[in-house]
């Protein structure tokens, strides 16, 4: 998934409902997914099936 990813992509994190986002900044937690600090840009990667354990999909992206 690295490979397709915008070089200002330094985190990525999947929301409860499958979306999987790629963050500039390190994202902030909300009630059902991840969101930008206000810090940095944002992009969706990919759509997959939802996800229960959302909340430990956070990581960073090592090229």
């Amino acid at each position: 998934m690295t490979d397709t990813l915008p070089p200002w992509v330094k985190w990525k994190a999947q929301d409860k409902d499958g979306s999987w986002w790629g963050f500039e900044h390190e994202p902030n937690q909300h009630y059902q997914g991840w969101y930008e600090n206000e810090l940095g840009r944002y992009v969706l990667i990919s759509k997959e099936p939802p996800n229960s354990n959302w909340r430990t999909t956070l990581q960073e992206v090592d090229y």
